[in-house]
């Protein structure tokens, strides 16, 4: 299974939280990750940064955080230019899926546990 870089917006150190347990899975089937959120800590043996560099070698963004807060990170998302955006449960936004498939970006309203734990990530 190839590598696909993963950027986990809403990355959180606390364990009872799905972008957590999502952070520690991608790191288990073999996928690098970039913690991206408001909390300090590491996940998974990476570090929470804050939403501000750009990474280029992103293949997907798993989004764990809701609507209400994705429109300040627009630019951020948009410009990372990943293959594509997983809106997982409680972060759909119809507004962002249209931009990001404008400028080519895959979108899906799935469940990135549920994608890992079948095979279809």
């Amino acid at each position: 299974m190839a590598d696909k870089k993963t950027l986990i917006l809403g990355a959180t150190p606390n364990e009872g939280r799905y972008a957590n347990l999502a952070a520690n899975r991608l790191v288990g089937s073999g996928h690098s990750i970039v913690n991206v959120g408001i909390k300090e800590g590491l996940v998974a043996g990476e570090p929470i940064e804050k939403p501000e560099a750009i990474h280029t070698d992103i293949d997907t963004i798993t989004l764990y955080i809701g609507p209400d807060h994705q429109e300040g990170l627009y630019d951020y998302i948009l410009n990372t230019h990943p293959k594509r955006i997983i809106f997982n449960p409680g972060t759909e936004n119809s507004e962002l899926r249209r931009m990001a498939n404008e400028k080519g970006i895959e979108t899906e309203y799935a469940c990135t546990l549920v994608m890992l734990s079948t095979g279809q990530y």
